[in-house]
């Protein structure tokens, strides 16, 4: 059996840490535990590894995210790679596959991991979830399915994945369409087909957009801040399948009149953003102002496709086409 060529880039977070016996406070190690253990998937894959940054994963900015785009394609051009995988930490770990899935153009299985416990802590999840990630990342069946979140013996897609517990190691879930596929001890087990979108082109990711979630009794005060400050857009995570409480449309009409999109994602955990109710604030009024409707995505998730997209040449009057994909 020909062995695969795997590029693993380590990043940081939970998934390099180590547990202080003394104090429980989890902090980074001195040096990555992971790197330990390449040799037991020598049999199978040859490893070869970058540590570009040694973050936890909130202080990653759309800044690291472009750079591992680039050092991705710019390591492929030079040593070409049968598959990569991405170790990273979990608080973050959704918004970067998605940004690399929106941007990313390599013909490869590229798999981003994480750990909800510590290299020592008691029912560690790191290196389980490393080697599962390897696994994916050296199956033929993984290519040409986007950017893939492995976690827990399950396979989401970038733009689905989502964390939904904040210690539980069964955290990551989609929660519109499910896993992808599952891992077994001897099977990757694909049960779906994503769908493929357009890539977006960037080279800089220098704009400001801002995500807000809508409440009730919410005015227009931090959206007419946002309309007199520096930010190039905005995401509202609106009430239900996409209202607003009356008191906040006068702060979206200012956004829009000076030219910075707005665009409507719901703040439910299920479900997408639709123009159905006609009355002040509710949707149908909404998109008549010229609010964009986004198609499935989180708040999160929305707010980066928005960065990249007004990062992006000629991307302008094809704004609501870029999230209706």
């Amino acid at each position: 059996m020909t062995k695969k060529r795997i590029f693993v880039i380590h990043t940081g977070g939970t998934i390099s840490m180590e547990e202080d016996k003394q104090s429980g406070v989890v902090k980074p190690s001195y040096e990555n535990p992971l790197h330990s253990f390449h040799h037991l998937l020598s049999e199978t894959t040859d490893i070869f590894s970058a540590a570009p940054f040694h973050l936890p994963s909130p202080h990653i900015t759309p800044k690291e995210m472009l750079g591992l785009k680039q050092l991705l394609e710019e390591t492929y051009n030079n040593e070409p790679f049968d598959g990569a995988v991405i170790t990273h930490g979990t608080d973050t770990l959704e918004e970067t596959a998605y940004f690399l899935d929106l941007t990313l153009e390599l013909d490869v299985p590229v798999v981003v991991t994480g750990a909800m416990r510590s290299n020592n802590e008691i029912g560690s999840d790191g290196l389980y979830n490393f080697i599962s990630a390897v696994r994916v990342a050296s199956c033929d069946e993984a290519k040409g399915k986007g950017v893939l979140v492995v976690l827990n013996d399950e396979i989401h897609s970038a733009d689905n994945a989502t964390k939904t517990h904040t210690s539980n190691i069964s955290t990551f879930h989609s929660p519109q369409y499910g896993p992808l596929g599952i891992i077994t001890k001897k099977k990757i087990i694909f049960q779906r087909e994503p769908i493929h979108q357009a890539k977006l082109p960037v080279t800089a990711v220098d704009k400001q957009v801002a995500l807000i979630k809508a409440y009730a009794g919410m005015d227009s005060s931090l959206l007419t801040f946002l309309a007199n400050t520096h930010y190039d857009g905005v995401v509202i995570e609106a009430l239900g399948q996409g209202n607003l409480p009356p008191a906040a449309l006068p702060a979206v009409k200012e956004l829009i009149d000076k030219d910075i999109p707005v665009v409507l994602v719901s703040r439910c955990f299920n479900g997408i953003v639709q123009d159905t109710y006609e009355y002040e604030g509710g949707g149908r009024q909404l998109k008549e102002l010229g609010v964009i409707f986004s198609n499935g995505l989180n708040g999160q998730k929305a707010r980066l496709k928005l960065l990249i997209a007004l990062s992006s040449p000629d991307t302008g009057d094809k704004m609501e086409n870029i999230f209706n994909q």
